[in-house]
């Protein structure tokens, strides 16, 4: 099953800009020799206006005052005004080969030259050529795609089909999971701020979220990450007692919540929305097995790791040694046959403009080498960040695999209270001002998402690193100056 274009599908200086800005830094922005268009729209006060009297208001925007984006090439980001960002967060982890590729955008005008939309009733090139592309990245049973148009939709299938298949009705999420915001995602979703006060989630539960950092349970030895959390352990070589501790919560929730059978389990291979949260090694592998000792299938949620972020592997289910049944991209065949017994059709999914941009965007992966720079390049961000951690008593955990980094921010590192998310956002606003544009979580929103386009270099980092690193000093400065 996969959402509809593929995955991170798009695509800088003319001058060093100089920044008004209070927060003063040394770093020196990486150069570009692309030059963007002149803007050539509505005012950003008739944008402004338009925005607030004719889109809806929970689109919420970042920022104090909402940036005004032109036009994007590769890692970099332009405003009306001609002001270059360096793009840390991807248009929230889905531009994987960089804004506007010039592979991925050729092979888009010349698709919407020849035929843009017929629907799944009738054959095109684009999708048989896609879906053979996309498929042979995958380890045999996963050979079948059903195509939709996002990740909701994904995960809305993944949903009906496992219930469908198994003749069973409850899934199991974990708190602190994003899996989508349609009526019947929300359930698998578990973070307060995207839940609505209305009836949502029959049949959906949670379960402890094996959190090596917040969780009771953790130690430094616990996740597939160069950087490990600051907490002690006692643990021998291969031995975690935070993963067997929480695969006993898991099957608490197993024997005291749900029927003998049940429908399934999702997970994302790393949490996303919550901040880039890692579970102990080993610990999916078991609670693979033990759903599936519950007739259950096992669904991996690949909308942010996939396609080579995590670097060491294409998809994020590989690098915890698992094979699902069912990954919101792809799916088994005898569960896909199971979808087969009545109609089910959808009308864009797989369309001859999306399938095209699609298989230009795997092309882009393989030939521009991005999943082992990913690998480099984010294990290299790590590592930086992770002195960040040394150096500022507010910064309590760096962690990550890949172009997949979180940064929680915590009051102190002892009692790891979040840091006030009005805080959190005054850090990003500096951060911008400096021309560094970086996501954020968490479910008090105190975690940074460090997610950019994958073609992002080191030189990329030492500029991203050093505003970083400067934002929070400004924020260290604010905070003495409240005390005094």
């Amino acid at each position: 099953m996969a959402a509809g274009s593929g995955r991170g599908l798009s695509a800088v200086v003319f001058r060093q800009q100089k920044w008004k800005s209070s927060v003063s830094t040394k770093a020196k922005m990486p150069p570009c020799n692309f030059v963007p268009e002149k803007y050539k729209s509505h005012s950003y006060e008739r944008m402004q206006k338009i925005r607030e009297q004719n889109i809806s208001p929970s689109l919420r925007t970042f920022y104090k005052q909402p940036l005004l984006l032109h036009q994007g090439h590769m890692q970099w980001l332009f405003d009306y005004e001609g002001r270059r960002y360096l793009d840390l967060f991807a248009g929230i982890v889905t531009v994987g080969v960089g804004h506007c590729h010039p592979k991925v955008t050729m092979a888009t005008q010349k698709q919407l030259a020849r035929l843009w939309h017929i629907s799944s009733i009738y054959m095109h090139p684009s999708i048989q050529e896609y879906a053979e592309k996309l498929t042979s990245l995958f380890p045999d049973p996963l050979k079948v795609v059903y195509l939709t148009n996002s990740g909701s939709e994904a995960n809305d299938l993944a949903m009906f089909m496992a219930r469908l298949y198994t003749r069973s009705f409850d899934i199991i999420s974990f708190r602190g999971a994003y899996h989508g915001g349609s009526p019947y995602t929300l359930g698998l979703t578990s973070v307060g701020l995207y839940k609505h006060g209305v009836a949502n989630g029959f049949g959906c539960l949670t379960t402890m979220l094996p959190d090596v950092f917040r969780g009771p349970w953790g130690g430094s030895h616990c996740r597939d990450s160069p950087v490990q959390t600051v907490r002690k352990c006692t643990c021998s070589e291969g031995v975690c007692h935070a993963k067997d501790q929480y695969i006993e919560q898991f099957k608490d929730t197993l024997n005291t919540s749900v029927p003998k059978t049940i429908a399934g389990f999702i997970a994302e291979p790393i949490q996303g929305v919550n901040g880039a949260v890692q579970y102990p090694r080993g610990f999916l592998k078991e609670a693979y097995q033990l759903v599936r000792e519950r007739q259950g299938v096992c669904i991996s949620d690949e909308v942010q790791t996939g396609f080579g972020r995590t670097g060491s592997h294409f998809w994020g289910f590989q690098t915890h040694g698992v094979v699902p049944d069912i990954v919101t991209l792809a799916k088994g065949i005898e569960i896909a046959s199971s979808l087969a017994q009545n109609l089910h059709v959808n009308t864009f999914g797989g369309n001859p403009l999306a399938c095209t941009v699609g298989a230009a965007v795997l092309d882009a992966i393989e030939e521009d080498g991005l999943q082992k720079n990913s690998e480099d390049v984010g294990t290299y961000m790590l590592l930086e960040l992770a002195k960040l951690r040394d150096k500022f008593k507010i910064v309590g955990d760096v962690r990550g695999k890949g172009l997949m980094i979180g940064v929680e921010m915590v009051t102190d590192k002892d009692h790891r209270h979040p840091l006030p998310a009005e805080e959190v956002g005054q850090i990003l606003e500096d951060c911008k001002d400096m021309g560094v544009l970086i996501g954020r979580g968490g479910l008090y929103s105190q975690t940074f998402r460090f997610k950019p386009p994958m073609c992002i270099t080191k030189e990329d980092v030492d500029f991203a690193v050093e505003v970083f690193d400067a934002a929070l000093q400004r924020h260290m400065e604010r905070a003495a100056a409240k005390r005094t």
